[in-house]
């Protein structure tokens, strides 16, 4: 991995708003981190305040002024909502769609009629990552609860030799594919290539989630064998519908973003020419915005028309996918203003000056922030907002995959070891009818497997890139 010399920074680095030195520097990003984790684990406040009551920790313990320190905040909240929040709204209006017009559960059965006895695993495994796209982690998971628990009660297999591999592919989703929360704040804050991050998130997710899945629920099933929960099989979304939209179309809806942004990736590097025709059309029509925006506004007739959705149900639909978001947006919004606070501070210049004093790669420091911050907040978009802020000035200076490999980084060490702390965990074990022991051996371990091995394959990456 290229170094970045501190020199190159301060050339373009904006004057901190505080004189601290290092020492005090690290002690107020130690406190203001910690300010968070006990304000969210103790005192179980919601991430937004948390996160807003810890920036302003930060600046007070690194001896900044308030204003200043205000500034910053509201500054990096504006900042990254105008960045990501349209984005996020687009994702959710898009899984809401799939949802409710019954896509999801057409992609599901069609691939589950297919697949039996061995390839059962696999089949959960594509399931999951195609579902998982566009879908943030919780919603994903209610809507392939269902689909495991009776897989596994009708074939009369292992509720983890099914589910394990599901959980995977919705994870490694989360964590390292945009347009998920967590990737999409690391790129703005980092200033990645879309495009050229999605592919190298693809190509670290594919053996990543072979690895944390089918393979490792091999392991999973013998420690933990317990039947499927009997009353914890809810009602799937489309059997209230007199019918559903087709697969090919859903699959076509569901991948047009991705490949439209690939589009775009692929253009840029091969023709390099931003007078060029081609490239200029790529540009708009791969741009995130607007990749997410067709897909919505196709969707609306290949899942929502198709589905025998009115204009006002569709209308209802996207209203509703809307509101449960505002959290989201808040919580990722207040950790722009984290990040941007910790860059105003001067704490991005101390980050450089440990790397380079230590001989740290900056993929494993990423990596290793984003880990320390998981393991204390539990939430894996609070430790990539905040893991991305950390180590943005070490994005300075490098290039297109480098930057996005950074993001993938930070992504991978925003999955270790989910644990009592995190929302996820409780959701997995009650869904699954699990004890405390039994989470930790299966999801908290698959968690930690998926964590590794990303960051393996990102640093393999970084040698031939």
């Amino acid at each position: 991995m290229t170094s970045l010399s501190v020199e190159m920074l301060a050339a373009d680095a904006v004057e901190p708003i505080t004189s601290a030195g290092n020492a005090q520097l690290g002690f107020a990003v130690l406190a203001g981190i910690a300010v968070i984790v006990l304000l969210i684990t103790k005192f179980k406040l919601h991430a937004f305040l948390a996160l807003t009551i810890g920036s302003l920790a930060l600046g007070a313990f690194a001896g900044a002024p308030l204003a200043a320190t205000i500034d910053s905040f509201t500054t990096g909240l504006g900042k990254t909502v105008a960045g990501v929040g349209v984005l996020i709204a687009l994702g959710a209006i898009l899984g809401k769609l799939l949802a409710d017009s019954g896509g999801a559960d057409q992609i599901v059965d069609t691939i589950l009629a297919r697949a039996s006895g061995r390839a059962m695993p696999w089949a959960m495994v594509l399931i999951a990552s195609v579902i998982g796209l566009p879908l943030f982690f919780e919603v994903g998971i209610v809507l392939l609860i269902p689909v495991v628990l009776l897989v596994a009660k009708r074939g009369n297999y292992s509720l983890m030799r099914i589910g394990i591999p599901a959980l995977a592919g919705l994870s490694v989703m989360h964590g390292l594919i945009p347009p998920h929360p967590g990737p999409l704040v690391a790129i703005d804050a980092l200033g990645a290539n879309l495009g050229v991050t999605l592919a190298l998130g693809v190509l670290v997710a594919i053996p990543t989630v072979i690895i944390a899945g089918p393979l490792f629920s091999r392991y999973a099933a013998r420690w933990v064998d317990i039947p499927a929960p009997e009353n914890m099989i809810p009602t799937r979304p489309s059997e209230d519908l007199e019918k559903r939209p087709g697969f090919g179309a859903t699959v076509a809806t569901v991948l047009l973003p991705v490949v439209l942004m690939l589009v775009k990736a692929l253009v840029d590097i091969v023709v390099d020419n931003p007078g060029n025709g081609l490239q200029k059309v790529t540009d708009v029509i791969g741009s995130p915005l607007i990749a997410l925006l067709a897909a919505v506004l196709v969707g609306m007739f290949t899942l929502g028309r198709a589905a025998g959705f009115t204009k006002q149900r569709l209308s209802t639909t996207v209203e509703k996918s809307l509101a449960p978001i505002a959290g989201v947006l808040m919580i990722v919004g207040a950790g722009g203003g984290f990040k941007q606070t910790l860059i105003d501070v001067g704490v991005g210049q101390m980050i450089l000056d440990f790397s380079e004093n230590w001989s740290i790669p900056a993929l494993l420091l990423a990596w290793l922030i984003a880990v320390a911050i998981r393991l204390a907040t539990g939430s894996a978009t609070v430790a990539t907002i905040s893991a991305a802020g950390l180590v943005a000035p070490l994005a300075e200076g490098m290039g297109t995959s480098e930057t996005a490999l950074l993001v993938l980084a930070i992504g991978a060490g925003s999955l270790f070891f989910s644990h009592v702390n995190d929302a996820g965990f409780w959701l997995v074990k009650e869904y699954f009818g699990m004890t405390v022991g039994q989470t930790i051996k299966t999801w908290s371990v698959m968690e930690t497997i998926i964590s590794v091995v990303g960051i393996v394959f990102v640093l393999l990456l970084s040698l031939v890139l």
